[in-house]
């Protein structure tokens, strides 16, 4: 496997990229290798991209600022591990060969199962589940049995849903839940396109039975189904 990027909005992950192609342009807008859906995130914000022997991350005039590993810069050229901060998303750079970051795939592995950690409940007495009210795509119930599940009409996300409006536009990522050992929350990744019983989503809420999440024309209600 080659050089190749793993992206994280706040702590979850989203993907890995192989950096397979000269150079990679990062930012909001759709016309982006990498679509950063963030109202913070400027419409082309930083690239990534080859010289010679060695991989570069290069801001491209963005408002907010590029950083790697906790500084600002203009340009930088990257070393395996390091991390380029976009305002909530983190890119770890991990080259052909290197060992892999930190020891979060241990940490992963040791951490206890979504059902396990609920509410503070044993494993299996309590899932968290998604039901479609309206706009189903492609099923009417997801259980959420990650610790992260990414909602947005990219092809990437957990949970597909249809966009709005005439062309039915939605953002890549438009939100995701979170499970952790108090309970659920849910966070915007474009902010206030998604709704929380009827309001904006603009920060993080916790979850409730019953609580109704829209993301474009797709409408689901949150519930705890207990075995």
């Amino acid at each position: 496997m080659g050089s190749r990027i793993l992206l994280k909005f706040e702590a979850a992950a989203i993907r890995e990229i192989i950096l397979d192609k000269p150079a990679f342009s990062m930012g909001r807008k759709a016309d982006n290798d990498i679509v950063l859906d963030h109202a913070a995130v400027s419409g082309h914000h930083c690239k990534i991209y080859s010289s010679g022997n060695t991989w570069f991350v290069e801001d491209t005039g963005s408002t907010n600022g590029t950083f790697v590993n906790g500084k600002k810069v203009l340009k930088a050229g990257l070393k395996h591990n390091d991390v380029v901060t976009v305002v909530k998303y983190t890119m770890t750079y991990m080259e052909e060969g290197g060992a892999p970051a930190a020891p979060q795939a241990a940490a992963a592995a040791a951490a206890p199962s979504p059902s396990a950690t609920l509410t503070g409940q044993a494993a299996g007495k309590a899932k968290p589940f998604l039901e479609v009210l309206e706009g189903a795509v492609d099923k009417n119930e997801y259980e959420l049995s990650a610790m992260s599940t990414y909602i947005g009409k990219s092809a990437q996300a957990n949970i597909p849903v249809k966009g709005s409006g005439l062309f039915g536009s939605a953002p890549d990522m438009a939100a995701v839940i979170t499970i952790r050992p108090e309970g659920c929350y849910i966070t915007p990744i474009k902010e206030g396109y998604a709704r929380h019983n009827g309001d904006p989503l603009n920060e993080k809420k916790q979850l409730k039975d019953d609580d109704v999440i829209e993301v474009g024309g797709t409408k689901f209600r949150f519930f705890i189904k207990k075995a």
